[in-house]
């Protein structure tokens, strides 16, 4: 038995190594895999039918109850409830000399198609939908209405089809941020087919306006990430849309170009002017977004690279909370971080000073001289004077400032002036964010869901300690919501129904942002997850909540803060400890086994002790004892190590018992006497009869039973021994042998050597 002894020892060695490489990691309070949640009806995933449904862009629509979804040459309606319910589908391909024009121009055929890249609401009965079309962009309303599902109208209007230059890129793959206010669309892309004139445009009706031609003090180079409309004040008139990007910045010192995220801003009701800037923004102004880290000599760490941004809409419209997922630029290190804007902040960076250079090869300071009026940047509204009804009355002095001077002095700072989340432990690539305001009983909390390259979606909270001056980052759980690895290209959550809709190149899944359930029904359980969506109710972990809504209000328990179990909890932990199960294993001698004991939580610590008699001693790590993420692993058991060893977590303070194993030390003799029985003395057993050999206190009750603790004693190595020896008992005479390959896929080694067959009621296989 000694080399599988050995062989077996060196395969764990090599697992604990590997998982001690990643204690450094945040692990997640629950780790749940896409079959899990598949299980628990927790997900549900809409696919395409001919395959890869290659989503480009999404549109929630709770007023009307669907999702609709812009893919390769098609558009979907979905049901918000059950997004694998029936729906609508359009069919929109380009030509075929649409197709053709496009391969002559040299295109691959998969790019020639009509990716749809932007749908908006454009009223109450059409969307504005937007597509490619083969390098030839195209534009098209369709027609919308509410009902039943059936009932629901979901229809192109094909002869409506516009061009769509200047509302939608070329190429596919083109970045794009979009809005729609009062039946306008101000959106930025690149509007020509080679990608060099990038532009904010606005289109309406009668009239559109747009940035500079080639103007690189206005754009250089960006990446157009989101854009919102928000309100300055209670006067329309002054309302004001935002843009997201990033763009290249020469460096004076080197001449290389570095890259900077920055927040734009233009009038809603901006006519460009009379007789400068004609058809041209006149209140265009930007600044810098900054996201870092401060460094050891003043030197700080900056995430520039601007992934995803998401704004957080409150009860005060004027007022969101700005989140910004970054990354950093460097070739060698690689990290990501989310930093929290307030629009005070930033609206107090366009109020401030211009930035001013005299060359391009001279350092940006602080512009000194006069500055014109109305203000360059600002609205012809009421609240500024009510002089000028429209910016083509402004003066040519205002229009050749802002011209001159789009780039503002001050950039913005998050709050805390850091991040609120930092993750720099490389492996993965974050690529979208959704935030969700949720009341609990200690206040209010931004519940962060991330997106990944690895189908993986992050559920976190950032808890900020005003003493401290820290920032604690929560991670209450980690979601594989695709089958398969794949990048997460959008998220879109839905406050309603507390709902989260994952876009990805393979389809979209629809998720619940909570399941109290999966934490456990003890108070302590519930207390530990720090979960805003979840409190106990006195019974179980259940939905928080607020006052007046909450039937159970003198049983809630909750601490999201801090976790407290011990005194959230106090005076409930008796019951729960009676719940504490109890697990007998057999060893052999010079053999090894583990004594597996693994908590819910995967941020809780294990320790391990031994009885004797009323107290416990702590097992502590040695040559032949090693305490593994999943459990005791005891690597050459003796005589002496029998006893009762009792497994105990430990998490934010509290701790419990979460297991407590029996271990029978068997004599190496007797196993191997076992093993090495004749067939003929084997042969005179009754069919799935009780065992050959009896050991005091082995159970026989039940033959499956007795199998599963048999193969638990003969340990790891022994296994195609065993396989031989379970044909002659439990199998039938005429069944042919199945051929040994080792250790084959349809057993898992778990506690103590065991072997279980998980055997499950037949099912369909679920979506990617």
């Amino acid at each position: 038995m000694a080399w599988g002894v050995w062989t077996f020892t060196l395969c764990l060695v090599f697992w604990i190594s590997s998982a001690t490489q990643s204690t450094k990691s945040v692990y997640p309070r629950l780790r749940l895999s896409h079959k899990e949640l598949w299980e628990l009806n927790r997900t549900w995933v809409f696919q395409a039918g001919e395959g890869r449904l290659q989503q480009y862009t999404m549109l929630l629509d709770e007023t009307q109850e669907r999702l609709i979804i812009g893919g390769k040459d098609v558009l979907y309606s979905l049901n918000l409830e059950r997004i694998t319910a029936p729906h609508k589908r359009i069919v929109w391909s380009s030509s075929q000399e649409q197709v053709e024009d496009c391969l002559m121009q040299g295109r691959e055929k998969p790019e020639c198609a009509n990716y749809i890249k932007l749908v908006q609401h454009y009223n109450s009965t059409h969307l504005l939908a937007c597509g490619t079309g083969a390098f030839s962009p195209v534009c098209a309303y369709i027609r919308v209405s509410r009902g039943a599902e059936q009932e629901r109208e979901f229809r192109l209007e094909s002869d409506h089809i516009e061009s769509g230059r200047g509302r939608v890129p070329f190429h596919p793959n083109s970045p794009l941020a979009s809005t729609v206010y009062r039946g306008e669309l101000f959106v930025g892309l690149y509007t020509d087919y080679w990608e060099n004139d990038a532009a904010l445009y606005r289109l309406g009706n009668h009239s559109f306006i747009r940035t500079e031609v080639g103007d690189r003090q206005q754009l250089n180079e960006p990446k157009f990430v989101g854009s919102a409309v928000i309100p300055d004040n209670d006067d329309p008139a002054d309302d004001k849309v935002y843009y997201f990007f990033t763009e290249r910045v020469a460096d004076v010192e080197g001449g290389n170009k570095a890259v900077y995220t920055r927040v734009a801003r233009v009038c809603a009701n901006d006519q460009g002017g009379q007789r400068m800037l004609v058809n041209r923004w006149s209140s265009f102004l930007k600044t810098r977004l900054i996201c870092s880290v401060a460094g050891p000599n003043g030197i700080d760490t900056h995430f520039d690279e601007l992934e995803d941004v998401f704004v957080l809409r409150k009860k005060d419209e004027k007022n969101p909370e700005i989140f910004g997922l970054f990354s950093t630029t460097s070739a060698v290190f690689k990290g990501y971080a989310v930093c929290m804007y307030n629009m005070d902040d930033i609206r107090a960076a366009f109020n401030g000073p211009f930035a001013h250079r005299e060359r391009t090869d001279h350092h940006w300071k602080v512009y000194d001289g006069k500055v014109p009026y109305p203000r360059p940047g600002s609205c012809a509204s009421k609240i500024n004077g009510g002089h000028f009804s429209s910016s083509k009355e402004y003066s040519d002095e205002v229009l050749r400032f802002a011209r001159s001077h789009p780039l503002m002095f001050q950039a913005v700072q998050p709050v805390h002036r850091r991040p609120i989340l930092l993750d720099t432990e490389g492996g993965r690539k974050l690529t979208q964010l959704a935030v969700d305001r949720v009341e609990a009983e200690d206040g209010h909390y931004n519940v962060l869901f991330i997106g990944t390259d690895n189908s993986v979606v992050l559920k976190m909270i950032t808890i900020y300690n005003k003493e401290a001056d820290t920032v604690e980052e929560v991670l209450l759980e980690e979601l594989q919501v695709f089958k398969v690895p794949v990048p997460i290209t959008e998220i879109l959550i839905s406050t309603k129904r507390q709902q989260l809709y994952v876009g990805s190149e393979l389809g979209v899944t629809q998720i619940r942002v909570h399941q109290c359930g999966l934490y456990g029904s003890a108070c302590a359980d519930c207390c530990l997850a720090r979960d805003p969506y979840c409190a106990w109710d006195g019974f179980t972990c259940s939905r928080y909540y607020p006052a007046g809504l909450y039937t159970k209000r003198r049983f809630r328990r909750q601490d999201v803060r801090h976790g407290n179990a011990v005194q959230q909890c106090n005076g409930l932990q008796l019951s729960e400890e009676q719940s504490i199960s109890e697990k007998l294993v057999y060893g052999v001698e010079n053999n090894s086994t583990l004594l597996e004991c693994r908590p819910r939580s995967l941020q809780a610590s294990v320790t391990w002790y031994i009885e004797h008699g009323l107290d416990m001693e702590e097992v502590k790590s040695d040559d032949r004892m090693i305490q593994t993420p999943h459990g005791l692993l005891l690597l050459r058991i003796m005589k002496s190590d029998a006893g009762v060893y009792v497994c105990q977590s430990t998490e934010h303070g509290f701790i419990q018992t979460l297991l407590r194993v029996t271990l029978e030390v068997l004599e190496e003799g007797k196993v191997e006497a076992l093993l090495h029985k004749p067939e003929e003395e084997d042969s005179d057993l009754p069919h799935r009869a009780a065992p050959p050999c009896s050991f005091p206190s082995l159970p026989s009750t039940s033959s499956k039973l007795w199998y599963k603790d048999f193969m638990q004693l003969i340990g790891y190595s022994n296994f195609q021994r065993v396989e031989q020896y379970c044909e002659k008992v439990w199998c039938v005479a005429d069944r042919k042998r199945k051929k040994l390959k080792g250790m084959t896929p349809k057993w898992r080694l778990t506690a103590g050597g065991e072997q279980r067959a998980r055997a499950r009621a037949p099912r369909h296989t679920p979506g990617q």
